[in-house]
C-alpha cells in the first residue's frame, strides 16, 4: 500500500499535510484561538514563501540536525542563542550582499540618520 492514497484496500493512508488543511476551518479557528496569524500566498507565486523557506531550511542544516536537546526549554534557548549569535551575527547573506543583517540594519539605520 502507498502511503500517498493508491491502494486496492478501502483504507487509504493520506499524506500527512494534506493541502487543503491549510484552507481548514478547523485550522482557521485555532490559528485564531491561539492566537496564530496564517500566512498563505496565491497559487503558483514560487517565490512568495522563499525567505522564511531558506531560513527554515538553514537552521535544520546547520543548527536542527547536529544537535540533540534534552528539554524544550534548553532547545529554544539553544536556537534563539544560533539565530542571534550565529544567522544574525556571523552568517552572510546572498539577498542582502553577501554581508551579516547586523551589518545590513547598521548600513540602514546610519544611511537613515545622514539624511
Amino acid at each position: 500500500m502507498s502511503s500517498y492514497g493508491y491502494c486496492n484496500s478501502s483504507l487509504v493512508l493520506q499524506r500527512p499535510v494534506e493541502p487543503r488543511q491549510f484552507t481548514s476551518q478547523q485550522l482557521a479557528d485555532a490559528c485564531t484561538d491561539l492566537p496564530v496569524l496564517r500566512s498563505m500566498g496565491r497559487t503558483g507565486v514560487c517565490w512568495d514563501n522563499a525567505a522564511a523557506e531558506s531560513f527554515w531550511s538553514t537552521l535544520k542544516t546547520e543548527f536542527y540536525n547536529r544537535r540533540h536537546r534534552p528539554t524544550k526549554a534548553e532547545a529554544q534557548q539553544a536556537v534563539g542563542a544560533w539565530i542571534e549569535e550565529r544567522y544574525n551575527r556571523l552568517r552572510r547573506h546572498s539577498s542582502i550582499g553577501m554581508i551579516t543583517p547586523v551589518r545590513f540594519e547598521e548600513l540602514h539605520t546610519q544611511t537613515a540618520q545622514a539624511a
